[in-house]
Order: C-alpha cells, then structure tokens, then sequence
C-alpha cells in the first residue's frame, strides 16, 4: 500500500511538473512570435498573423525551444537568417545607432527650441 502511495506521488509530481515546463514554454514562445515582425503582413507580429510565414516561424520557434535554445539565441538565429528588421524590438549596434538616438536628439532638439521661444518672450 506505501508503495503505491508513493508511485501516485511521484506521478502526480512529474506530472504536474511537466505542465509547468509546457506553460513556462508557452509563455517563451508567445513573447517572442510577439518580439518578432511578420515579413508578409506590414506591421503585423508573427504571434497576430495567419500568414504562411508565420505559420512557418511559429513553428520554428516551437522547434527552438523544444530544442532548449534560449530567447536571446532563438532572436540570434533569426536575425542571421531574415535580418535585423525581423525583430519588433532590435538591439544596440553600430547599425542601429540612428534608430536609438534619434528620437532622443529630436527630443532635446525640440526642448531647445521651445526653451529659446519661451526666453525670447520674456
């Protein structure tokens, strides 16, 4: 009878720990179909689109994880194999300088303009 209270238990422990791995994997996956740009669709993430690109990296990423890559490895292998445009979300380099600094430059270049508007007015 112990024996077989202990068989349940570990059936109920690998069992549930299986459904974790499964939703943490899911919850992987849906963060990056939403991180990365459908190259059909304009504007459109993976994760939204029906498209058969989609279908086909939603079906890459799945094989990714289950292969246990991580995130950032996952978006590396991407990157190599569409480009730095297929990511929503790109990182800093030296070929993505402008698109980080620019709105900070259009901001302090716009703050400037106003400050000397308001002081000539004064």
């Amino acid at each position: 009878m112990k024996i077989l209270k202990v068989l349940i238990i570990l059936f109920l422990v690998t069992s549930f720990s299986e459904l974790k791995s499964d939703e943490v994997n899911d919850v992987l996956k849906n963060k990056i179909l939403k991180n990365i740009r459908c190259l059909i669709c304009q504007g459109q993430s993976v994760y939204d689109s029906e498209s058969e690109f989609a279908s086909s990296i939603k079906l890459i990423v799945d094989s990714k994880i289950n292969d246990g890559l991580k995130e950032k490895q996952i978006y590396q292998f991407l990157r190599e194999k569409y480009g730095d445009w297929v990511i929503f979300d790109p990182q800093l380099n030296k070929n993505t300088y402008v698109l980080w600094l620019l709105p900070l430059l259009l901001f302090l270049f716009g703050g400037a303009i106003i400050f000397k508007k308001l002081n000539n007015q004064k």
